[in-house]
Order: C-alpha cells, then sequence, then structure tokens
C-alpha cells in the first residue's frame, strides 16, 4: 500500500490544488495535517507575534471548514501543535509514509522549513507544488520574465499573453482510503487544539472582535465571497472606489482568502474574465487584474530576492535614515500620534484587522518618514494585525514605501494633510475610528508646507 500525506499550510482547500490532486491521483493511503506552530504566538518578530488574534480567527474558521468538507469524504484533518519540522517528522516515522506533498513556498523562512524537512528524512520524498500563483515555475524561468520593476513585469506577461489555467474542480466521488490513524486523533481531538491555542497562545476573547468586520474563513465562504462580489455591479467601479478607506465593496475583499488559500488567483482571475464576458470590460475591471498581477509579482520577487526581503537595507546599497524608537513606535501601534488620520487608521487595523490598501500607504509613510522609524518594525506589526497577511505582499510594500524595494522612484513620502482632503474631506472617517487623539483637530499637522504632493 502506497501512504502519502498532505500537509497543509497556506492553501486551506481541497478545489484547484495540484497539491492535493497529486496526493489522491497517486496514493491508495493517504492523511492532511496542518501543523499550528507555538512560535507564531511569541512577541519574537520585531517585538511582534507572527499571528494576531484577528488572523488566528480567521485561520481557526479555514480549518474547521476545510476539516468539515475533508470528513464528507470520508477523511479528517489532523492537527499538531509545535514545531512543524518535528511533528511531522514524527508522524512520518510512526506511520511509515512514503512521500509528503506540500504547497510550493516562497517565503525563505519557508523555504528553509521544507530544506529542513528534507534533510531530516533523506528517505521521504517531498514534493512541493505551485497553488498559490497565477504561473508556474516553467512559464516564470522558461520565458525569462523582467523582475526589475512591476512595469516591466507587468508589460511583459501582458504582451506575451500569458497562459492562466483554468481552475480544476476534483470528482468528490473518487478519493482513497485514510490512513488509519490510532486513537490520539479521534474527531473530538481536533476542536480541543483549537480550543487550546485560542485560549493559551492567543489570549484573546474573540468574541469581543467587531461583527462588521468579521470575516468567516474556509473555501466554502471564499467562493461565496467571490460569487457575490462578481454577482454585483462594483467590478465596474472598482478603479474609483478603491482607495476608499472603508466600504464592503469599494475593494474586492478577496486578499484575506487568498492569503490563506481558501482560494486561488487563478480561480478569481477567471470569474473576472466570466464577468467581463457577461457585464462588459473597462478600466475598472482591467485594475482587478492588474491587482492581482501586482500580488504575482510579489511572490517571484520574493522567491528570486530571498533574505534581502527582510534585511533592512533591502536590496539597496545603503541604509535608511531610521532607527528603531521605541515611544514613537507605541504611539503610532495605539493609534495615539499627532496625525488623526494615521490613528483612525490603526484604531480600525487593530479593532478589525482591516485597513485599506490606501490607509496602508499613509500609515507606512508616516511610520518611516514623520516618525523616523525601521520599517522591519511596521511590517511586522502588520503581520501580527491583519486578517490578509502574506509575507511577499506585506514585506514587498513595505520596502517599497522606505524605499529599500524595487520602486525606481526610491520610496513614497505621502503628504497626511492632502491624502485626508481627499479621503476623509469630512473627517467622517477620522471620528469613527476616534483618530483626533487627545483633542488634535483634524488639519492641525506641523510643517504642513513642507510636506510632499502624494
Amino acid at each position: 500500500m502506497s501512504k502519502a500525506l498532505y500537509w497543509f499550510t497556506h492553501d486551506l482547500r481541497l478545489n484547484d490544488n495540484s497539491g492535493v490532486d497529486a496526493l489522491l491521483d497517486n496514493h491508495t493511503e493517504v492523511a492532511f495535517m496542518f501543523v499550528i506552530n507555538t512560535d507564531w504566538f511569541k512577541p519574537t518578530n520585531y517585538l511582534q507575534k507572527s499571528i494576531g488574534v484577528h488572523r488566528w480567527q480567521f485561520l481557526k474558521s479555514s480549518l474547521e471548514n476545510l476539516h468539515s468538507q475533508l470528513r464528507s469524504r470520508g477523511h479528517r484533518l489532523l492537527l499538531r501543535l509545535g514545531k512543524p519540522v518535528a511533528e511531522l517528522k514524527q508522524f512520518v516515522e510512526e506511520y511509515e509514509i512514503k512521500q509528503i506533498y506540500t504547497s510550493k513556498q516562497f517565503g525563505f523562512y519557508e523555504q528553509k522549513e521544507i530544506d529542513a524537512l528534507k534533510t531530516l528524512l533523506p528517505s521521504v520524498k517531498v514534493s512541493c507544488l505551485s497553488t498559490s500563483t497565477l504561473f508556474n515555475d516553467e512559464q516564470i524561468l522558461t520565458e525569462q520574465i523582467p523582475m526589475q520593476s512591476f512595469s516591466a513585469f507587468r508589460k511583459h506577461v501582458e504582451t506575451q499573453n500569458f497562459s492562466i489555467s483554468e481552475p480544476c474542480l476534483r470528482d468528490s466521488s473518487i478519493w482513497p482510503q485514510p490512513i488509519d490513524i490510532h486513537g490520539a486523533y479521534e474527531n473530538s481531538y481536533f476542536g480541543r487544539v483549537l480550543d487550546k491555542v485560542t485560549r493559551e497562545l492567543v489570549g484573546h476573547n474573540t468574541s469581543e472582535l467587531s461583527e462588521d468586520y468579521r470575516l468567516l474563513g474556509g473555501e466554502q465562504s471564499a467562493i461565496s465571497h467571490v460569487c457575490d462580489y462578481f454577482s454585483s455591479s462594483a467590478p465596474l467601479t472598482y478603479k474609483e472606489t478603491r482607495n476608499e478607506l472603508d466600504g464592503k465593496y469599494n475593494s474586492t475583499k478577496f486578499s484575506p482568502y487568498l492569503a490563506m488559500g481558501n482560494v486561488s488567483p487563478r480561480y478569481i482571475w477567471h470569474e473576472l474574465i466570466k464577468y467581463q464576458q457577461s457585464r462588459g470590460k473597462n478600466e475598472s475591471t482591467y485594475w482587478i487584474g492588474f491587482e492581482l498581477l501586482w500580488r504575482e509579482y510579489f511572490q517571484w520577487l520574493l522567491k528570486s530576492h530571498g533574505k534581502s526581503f527582510f534585511l533592512f537595507q533591502g536590496n539597496t546599497k545603503n541604509k535608511p535614515l531610521t532607527s528603531f524608537y521605541a515611544h514613537r513606535f507605541a504611539q503610532w501601534c495605539n493609534g495615539q500620534t499627532k496625525y488623526p488620520l494615521v490613528n483612525a487608521c490603526i484604531n480600525q487595523l487593530n479593532a478589525t484587522g482591516y485597513m485599506s490598501n490606501r490607509g496602508r500607504q499613509i500609515v507606512a509613510s508616516c511610520l518611516v518618514n514623520e516618525l523616523s522609524v525601521d520599517w522591519r518594525y511596521g511590517a511586522a506589526y502588520f503581520q501580527q494585525q491583519l486578517v490578509d497577511y502574506d509575507v511577499a505582499s506585506n514585506w514587498g510594500n513595505w520596502q517599497y514605501i522606505a524605499g529599500v524595494g524595487v520602486d525606481p522612484q526610491g520610496g513614497r513620502h505621502f503628504n497626511i494633510s492632502k491624502q485626508t482632503q481627499l479621503y476623509d474631506k469630512n473627517g467622517d472617517f477620522i471620528k469613527k475610528w476616534q483618530g483626533a487623539y487627545r483633542d488634535v483637530h483634524i488639519y492641525d499637522l506641523v510643517n504642513e508646507a513642507d510636506w510632499p504632493n502624494i
């Protein structure tokens, strides 16, 4: 009998998952596992945790939905709590697993985990398959896509009319047998692990989270949301509304589901094409695809740059003229700066796990340029707080703002006063999220005349 294990990471879905397909097509006995890394909940990442309460809640519901889908097919999602490599090694040796399948990792540290797993289990084949990108390795390498800037990348894939394959929906009736797992993995164990993490590691009452922003993770929720969005007229006005600071359909809200792998970017891409064919194509619908290409670019850029994505000076020769100022950073994290719009955006993030793309640019620029704080602390705070945290997009965008990435302009400095006038002229957003800390007036900003025009 051929035994194999699927290790879920950032691909928590069954459909359009090439790794799951390979597992099911090539083995007679299979198991599925997710490892909750206890290090995620320790403040060791520039004083921040790798996962905060909002993303944990989204991850938890994603795991519950995946477990439910597997049970309907006669399988279950096995949960382990600990260090992934050690937990996988123990399971593989105990059950004589011959092959492990998992999603291809783009993060530097995630790739190191894969390398460690291969070293510790030399007799076990570890197969990493593409599950989280529009393009695959063969396309990127064969076509020699230019990576020096997003514009060069985008123009190349658009002019060469790169093929993006159709998403694959699996026949749910054809499944191999589950590996016979002994007593520790009875069904109740799954729920007990999740409860233990929530109670002992996250340490937060999730019932306190804002109902208006609480997202339910999982493949079924993801597909439902994508269908709802493309059943509306919102895609036709996306370019006009995408910079708004709030609002359900002002942006697509696809990013949490993409980050957790509840849905594939290929699925969204082809749903967009269907929408354009039935409702019409305009600049706004093009811009949705444009943003998917931005996400794609950062994935491959991270793969090519590796560790430099996380270094203070990034890919540049000179270090930024910033440092770590604990008091300034704490003010920024707590929404207590002298900039009401920044405070409001941070308060929204802390309360909900959500911040608009425009808000992220504004608060990141403030931390780097107004407060002169090392950009990596801001990137780590976003990693902890954001529901839709994606390693490539998050660290790549922070590098962009800090001027240590691929931006040919050498960084971005946003005029907070101008941004306030453009996106919160009447102060409604600032009032809603209590940004006027200690009675600072909405437009009472220092050295305003010296600010940039962005």
